[in-house]
């Protein structure tokens, strides 16, 4: 099974960027009101916003591989891999975009990374 680890980590490369791109798009559009006027006037600049459409490509990608490592390894192996994408999304959340990261947060992202590091050894 480790032999397909580098399809499991592109399908978790992929996934942190599909939601790092449509982070991108979305912080562009800012908060829309979650009333049916509200998402049909802010449905045309989700539609036409380049990171949130690449994003969504992205992810179509992403979902397409993991369907990929799904019709070769077992689920119990694959499926806690792609908690490390919570990790470079804390990562990438913290350098970049300037937020908080609690020391309850550090003790999550170390504990996903302990089980994925258990999982891949068995």
């Amino acid at each position: 099974m480790s032999k397909y680890i580098p399809l499991i980590l592109f399908t978790v490369l992929t996934n942190f960027l599909s939601q790092i791109l449509l982070k991108k798009g979305m912080t562009t559009i800012g908060e829309f009101d979650l009333s049916v006027s509200g998402l049909m006037s802010s449905a045309w600049d989700v539609l036409t916003n380049w990171a949130v459409v690449l994003g969504i490509i992205v992810m179509v990608i992403s979902m397409a591989s993991h369907l990929i490592v799904l019709s070769r390894v077992e689920i119990s192996y694959a499926y806690p891999f792609l908690g490390l994408s919570f990790v470079l999304i804390t990562i990438y959340g913290h350098y970049h975009l300037a937020e908080a990261v609690t020391m309850w947060r550090v003790a999550g992202v170390l504990l996903i990374c302990s089980g994925v590091a258990v999982i891949a050894r068995t």
